[in-house]
């Protein structure tokens, strides 16, 4: 009889930390599950836009052939990466760029809103450039002093990217089926550092920590026992000079 109590009891205590472990914080977000989950990050190849330096935002420009064929070759860099499912802002650049990594295999590709570029309102289109500059001279502090910046009509603040993509990852952690799987996400420059820096629990005075990724560079998170691990950042699969952001 004190043998069987016994027996239970400890199989109740494993239970019980077990739980616990499933519960952890990063910054503000709350982690629960994420057992060993491998996120793979990659922002969109280049774009004319990337090129001629002007904002996109929001708007849906497509990918460019150098664009594709940066796409082409992070395929064959996460070639061996047997993925589970892929999930990809809605923007054409993004979702080609996941297209482009997947061809030929059979792994679903699901948009969310969520993971979509940050929105620049009417900043969008505008060249930012040194020498093609059109935008007000308050934009400045878009990198150099985020908490201070102010979103344009019809865009957002990095609260609100951090917010959504916060909802996002959230969201993803708890999905049972993706334990122990890897995960593919195609997304944007900006976009994904908010999602890093949520990851590291930084504040919006460290939005940009990690500078801007290159086109289709990847970066690679694990979540495992309700912790956050980052494994590398900006790594790029391909050899030709990409301008930065």
């Amino acid at each position: 009889m004190v043998t069987s109590f016994l027996i239970l009891y400890h199989f109740f205590l494993q239970f019980a930390m077990k739980s616990i472990e499933r519960y952890a914080t990063m910054g503000d977000m709350k982690i629960e599950g994420g057992f060993g989950m491998k996120l793979y990050f990659v922002r969109h190849g280049e774009t004319d836009w990337n090129k001629a330096r002007k904002i996109q935002g929001q708007v849906d420009i497509p990918l460019n052939e150098f664009g594709r064929m940066l796409a082409k070759k992070t395929a064959k860099g996460l070639a061996d990466i047997p993925f589970t499912v892929c999930y990809t802002s809605p923007m054409g650049r993004a979702k080609e760029t996941a297209e482009l990594i997947l061809a030929g295999r059979d792994v679903p590709i699901v948009i969310d809103e969520r993971i979509v570029e940050m929105g620049f309102g009417e900043y969008e289109g505008k060249c930012c450039s040194k020498k093609g500059w059109e935008l007000p001279d308050n934009f400045h502090c878009f990198f150099t002093d985020p908490v201070n910046y102010i979103a344009p009509k019809g865009g957002e603040g990095f609260a609100d990217v951090k917010k959504r993509t916060g909802d996002f990852l959230e969201e993803l952690y708890q999905k049972e089926d993706l334990q122990d799987k890897n995960v593919l996400l195609s997304t944007h420059g900006a976009a994904l550092c908010g999602i890093l820096s949520l990851m590291k629990g930084l504040p919006i005075s460290g939005y940009w920590q990690q500078g801007v990724h290159k086109n289709c560079a990847v970066s690679i998170a694990e979540v495992k026992d309700g912790k956050i691990e980052i494994l590398q950042e900006n790594v790029t699969y391909y050899q030709e000079s990409v301008q930065d952001w």
